[in-house]
């Protein structure tokens, strides 16, 4: 049985610190599945589609990662997939319970699927989605924070 990922977000965008963790759990699995969600309830700073070519484009050269979107629960994705660990990222503390109350639930109603957190490098701490989109509405240049 080969280890299987699934590495969900909104990704929107995916940023460098993303790109950053996932080549630090390349090694402990065999397969990655990068799992943006789709909700259709909020407007999206870049499309669905936009965002998923983007990825893709982002790990073209990582034969063992792929790129899919979801609508439905992670743990429902991870059963879909045969995936067996749900792979998330902290940069701080808030982070971390936050990531620990979701990991909690998970495992209450999937308790064969592991979550697996791992912490964000020092350099890209700072680097978040929101923070990409608050310079972007002020026209601040966000190319080198995202992928």
């Amino acid at each position: 049985m080969s280890r299987m990922a699934v590495f969900p977000g909104s990704f929107d965008p995916m940023t460098v610190g993303h790109l950053a963790l996932l080549k630090r759990a390349l090694p402990l699995f065999d397969k990655v599945i990068i799992a943006v969600g789709i909700n259709t309830e909020k407007k999206g700073f870049l499309p669905v589609d936009e965002r998923v070519e983007r990825i893709r484009k982002a790990v073209n050269e990582m034969p063992n990662v792929e790129v899919t979107t979801y609508s439905c629960l992670t743990t429902d994705l991870c059963r879909q997939t045969g995936a067996q660990y749900i792979l998330r990222g902290v940069r701080d503390a808030a982070d971390f319970a936050y990531e620990q109350k979701i990991a909690d639930i998970n495992r209450l109603i999937a308790p064969d699927i592991e979550t697996i957190i791992l912490l964000a490098d020092p350099t890209n701490a700072v680097i978040s989605s929101s923070m990409v989109r608050e310079l972007a509405a002020f026209g601040k240049d966000i190319e080198k924070y995202i992928v």
